[in-house]
């Protein structure tokens, strides 16, 4: 097909954090989150991947469940089970205890509960 650019497994984005982000941070751009695959500075062009399960830092003293819905947390920049003021990023692939500092998250941009 001739139009075809990508897969879009991972996209360009430029990073929005005035402390930049670190590979294997979650960055969200607008509507568009990833999972940060190098180092950056803000406004540097980096890969993210868009697609995947990752380990991911999650809000602490909070026991996330296997298949919950998660959330990022922009101003925390870390995973929670919060929705509201948040954007959803994917579902919990295993559960993860309050005293963890990461959960596994499956990208998977679902609608919300009874869509």
């Amino acid at each position: 097909m001739r139009n075809f650019i990508q897969p879009g497994n991972s996209l360009a984005i430029a990073v929005p954090y005035a402390t930049g982000v670190s590979a294997g941070q979650g960055v969200l751009v607008g509507a568009l989150f990833g999972v940060a695959a190098v180092d950056g500075v803000q406004n540097a062009m980096i890969e993210a991947q868009t697609m995947g399960v990752f380990d991911l830092t999650k809000e602490p003293a909070l026991a996330i469940g296997a298949g919950v819905r998660v959330f990022w947390d922009n101003t925390n920049r870390r995973i929670t089970a919060t929705a509201a003021g948040n954007f959803q990023v994917g579902i919990a692939t295993q559960a993860a205890l309050a005293a963890d500092a990461t959960v596994r998250v499956w990208l998977n941009r679902v609608p919300a509960a009874g869509a």
